[in-house]
């Protein structure tokens, strides 16, 4: 007898067994870094002298737009908040904030060593797959709050990507009943949710409309695909970048920060060949707005890019055939469809092996074809909502989390020190004698 396992559920096993395997691994870790720290008094851990009001977390800078809205609003309501960035170039140093402070807390494992001693009460982070690998809850910090950093589906996380966050505010009912889904299937406690919107769309939003109008420029085309072999650069590369030369357009391709160092030869040669080409330019700016605000159409993967220029930008996309596997992810426990891939096809038109040829056909019809606005307004009333007030609102959650766990604490320390307080008893004084 032959005992099949299918690619899904070989997937998901896969999966599961690698995160026992990095769990065991980074536990021996952890273990060893308590010792350490025990040891040297606790010195080696400067974060920890006090109890951090609100920290932010970020494992990258290019995660800047999302927190840099919030953290505006956290400066107006005059509220003491840590940032804490694996970057040492993050944009936030060159912000002049008065009750915002910052602090670059290294790379990897040295930054996740800190971030599991972290003495807090509440941690904001958009980074998923707490206390899943490095990243373990800290038993000196109270709430973790997950923000999202795309407009789409958050069961597109790798598994168990948000099972361990205590509140996840959210953009969209239907983000709202994957969650619900997931908590049941997995028996987690169902966790608040709420709609409070997407900040950074907020803001780039009103950046968009404070630009003023594109100036004239020749018909630009973006390419800005994810990494991996899935990706636009790995499935496509010469053949595409050729057949949209032809057409004439100018043409940028903007990598993923990943494809730098994860696939490093490939774009190495790509960029090699395609440099001399004056119709090809190469982008790597941390800030995308104006490459965004420039092209005239997007061609991406499962990016999040997408709904950045779809939703705010409101441009047409095309969107590639990748096949894409997502079994290693939740959205492989949901039996429905995810959002994304469902409403991929309202927004633009999609790129094959067969149509890639034909890619200055797919660009124009995409660019003059109004079914596709449509598209996109129906987009946004599902997966941007509410729309405008996002920094406010997750403020005022993070904030009210944030008076809920001091209030809890301070009820619970001073009733220990009611049962710890000594009780008067009045002392007998002795009688007269007979």
């Amino acid at each position: 007898m032959v005992l099949y396992i299918d690619p899904g559920t070989g997937g998901m096993l896969f999966t599961i067994l690698f995160g026992i395997f990095g769990v065991a691994v980074f536990s021996i870790r952890a273990l060893m870094l308590k010792l350490k720290y025990r040891v040297s008094g606790g010195k080696s851990a400067k974060l920890n002298d006090q109890k951090i009001p609100i920290a932010i977390f970020t494992d990258h800078k290019r995660y800047w737009n999302v927190f840099e809205p919030l953290l505006d609003e956290f400066e107006k309501r005059k509220q003491k908040v840590t940032y804490l960035t694996c970057s040492k170039d993050d944009p936030f140093f060159d912000k002049k904030y008065e009750y915002i402070t910052g602090e670059f807390i290294g790379e990897g494992n040295k930054a996740f060593s800190k971030l599991n001693l972290l003495n807090a009460s509440v941690v904001v982070s958009s980074t998923p797959s707490l206390d899943v690998f490095q990243w373990k809850r800290s038993k000196n910090v109270d709430f973790y709050i997950h923000v999202q950093h795309g407009a789409n589906d958050i069961s597109m996380y790798r598994m168990f990507g948000t099972d361990h966050f205590d509140a996840l505010p959210l953009s969209g009912e239907y983000q709202v009943e994957e969650i619900r889904k997931l908590e049941k299937m997995r028996g987690i406690p169902e966790r608040e949710a709420p709609l409070c919107g997407i900040p950074y769309m907020d803001a780039m939003k009103k950046r968009l409309e404070e630009a003023g109008p594109v100036p004239e420029h020749d018909k630009t085309v973006l390419m800005a695909p994810s990494w991996g072999k899935s990706g636009i650069l790995s499935r496509f590369g010469e053949k595409l970048i050729d057949a949209l030369i032809d057409t004439g357009y100018r043409i940028i391709v903007r990598p993923h920060p990943q494809s730098y160092s994860s696939e490093k030869e490939m774009l190495d040669n790509l960029m090699s060949k395609y440099n001399g080409n004056p119709k090809v330019i190469w982008n790597r700016d941390n800030d995308n707005f104006e490459v965004l605000r420039q092209a005239d159409i997007l061609i991406s993967d499962f990016s999040g890019i997408i709904f950045d220029f779809t939703l705010v930008f409101d441009k047409p996309l095309i969107y590639t055939d990748t096949k894409y596997d997502i079994s290693p992810y939740d959205a492989s426990w949901i039996e429905e469809t995810p959002w994304t891939f469902k409403t991929l096809p309202e927004l633009g038109l999609e790129l094959n092996e067969e149509n890639v040829g034909n890619i200055k056909e797919l660009i124009d019809k995409c660019i003059e074809d109004p079914s596709f606005g449509k598209g996109r307004d129906k987009a946004r009333s599902e997966t941007w909502v509410p729309m405008g007030n996002g920094a406010v609102l997750t403020v005022d959650f993070i904030m009210q989390k944030y008076n809920e766990v001091t209030k809890k604490k301070s009820e619970e320390a001073a009733a220990k020190n009611k049962e710890a307080k000594p009780s008067k008893k009045k002392l007998a004084l002795p009688g007269p004698k007979a």
